[in-house]
């Protein structure tokens, strides 16, 4: 193969994932020559109703896969928490990278973090994972949807539209937006969105030569903590429509994994964590997600639908 091309959606930073994705083959694959094929999605287009509104994070794929199916490319970058926890027939990851920041960011021109905002302050989200934990801590926080891409989200709480709104660390790190994190969310209080800071390639399952060349790309700790939390979501049933988070940590061999599931309207959260070997990610993601069920997880799921 002389030349990959890599479909990708046009935001900013999907556009940085995919470059990102290219430089890594370029160096593991000197004279492999690698371009960007940028295309719209459904996910992209639609912004004045919720993912969970129009059918899920699923949307953001749909286009890129039927590109890869036409022969108009080769592969396509994903953000892994976007990527269904059942992907479409014929298709599978070669490679998921290295994991970048997987913590949420508190984002306010005026206050430090959630707990210095004002009584009734007006906070940006549209993930009900995210509303779920702001109204556990938060009751009296009047939570609004907020979507687009980063530049556009900040530009609307830069407006006025929000006293402060909550977004990935990861994807404001890699657009330069360092500076505008205040305040990081992070375990064990607060969990992120599963493989939440992973970004992860998808190829035509029959298409080997891809495969090969991805494969040196493929980082197995990352990828271990990705199935473990992917497991639990998938055993819960999780998608957009879901409140759920969850995080996995490889040590000295062993996994831990911590999960939650949440309720978007009052706040009601339900965790649980497990410990397990690293080379059994799944069973760890199941055994995480029966201790949620057994605590009422599934009638905060039923809820949320």
């Amino acid at each position: 193969m002389k030349t990959l091309r890599i479909a990708t959606r046009k935001s900013p930073l999907a556009l940085w994932q995919s470059e990102h994705v290219a430089d890594r083959l370029r160096e593991a694959h000197p004279g492999l020559t690698v371009e960007l094929v940028p295309m719209s999605t459904r996910g992209d287009e639609v912004l004045d109703r919720s993912l969970a509104a129009i059918g899920g994070k699923g949307l953001f794929l749909k286009e890129l896969e039927l590109a890869m199916l036409r022969g108009d490319a080769d592969c396509a970058v994903h953000s892994l928490k976007d990527v269904p926890m059942e992907l479409e027939p014929g298709f599978t990851l070669p490679a998921i990278l290295t994991r970048a920041d997987y913590a949420d960011a508190f984002v306010s021109n005026h206050y430090a973090n959630i707990a210095a905002l004002p009584q009734g302050a007006r906070v940006g989200t549209s993930s009900l994972r995210r509303q779920a934990q702001l109204r556990a801590l938060r009751p009296d926080l009047q939570l609004a949807d907020l979507r687009g891409n980063v530049n556009t989200r900040l530009a609307k709480l830069d407006a006025g539209e929000y006293d402060a709104i909550v977004l990935a660390c990861a994807g404001l790190q890699r657009l330069g937006f360092d500076d505008r994190i205040r305040d990081r969310l992070q375990a064990p209080h607060w969990l992120p969105a599963p493989a939440q800071g992973a970004v992860a390639v998808e190829c035509r399952d029959d298409d080997f030569a891809t495969r090969e060349l991805f494969a040196r790309l493929d980082d197995a700790a990352t990828r271990t903590c990705a199935e473990a939390e992917r497991a639990m979501n998938r055993a819960l049933h999780g998608s957009c429509h879901v409140p759920v988070a969850a995080f996995a940590r490889l040590e000295n061999g062993r996994l831990h994994l911590s999960g939650l599931v949440g309720s978007a309207s009052d706040g009601v959260l339900v965790r649980a964590e497990g410990e397990g070997e690293g080379d059994a990610p799944e069973a760890l993601g199941l055994d995480v997600a029966r201790q949620l069920l057994a605590q009422g997880a599934g009638e905060l799921i039923a809820a949320s639908h």
